[in-house]
């Protein structure tokens, strides 16, 4: 199965989904240094988002949380690629810094987390074996 969005940033990644319901907020909700998790109560609470295809409807928080995407790359530990419903402008400014990756607009209930997702950014589309 094939998903279409529009591209945010260009690239192919493929890797293992994780995905969450809530919006992330890099900035206090992720480590960059560890690449964990770290918001109290988010269902991705305690994993891990390094080399995964992270899938989240959107963003949240302070604009600091572009340089945590990019510090992220910097430290080894981003993901391989970024599927949204809507990227607001952190997770945007995040992903083209650090060059990961990007698609949004796409319906992302058709992915299921642990799934192997082949990412064409610059196509702007996702695909899965369902």
């Amino acid at each position: 199965m094939t998903l279409r969005g529009r591209t945010i940033y260009p690239g192919e990644a493929s890797g293992e989904a994780l995905v969450s319901r809530m919006g992330i907020s890099f900035y206090g909700g992720v480590d960059p240094d560890s690449g964990l998790v770290t918001e109290a109560g988010h269902d991705l609470e305690g994993q891990s988002i390094a080399g995964k295809v992270l899938v989240f409807p959107t963003g949240k928080g302070s604009t600091v949380g572009s340089y945590v995407l990019y510090r992220l790359k910097h430290n080894g530990l981003a993901p391989a690629a970024i599927i949204n419903s809507a990227c607001e402008t952190i997770t945007a400014v995040g992903c083209i810094i650090a060059e990961i990756p990007c698609i949004d607009q796409v319906d992302i209930t058709q992915i299921a987390a642990g799934m192997r997702l082949e990412v064409d950014a610059e196509r702007g589309q996702v695909s899965f074996q369902p």
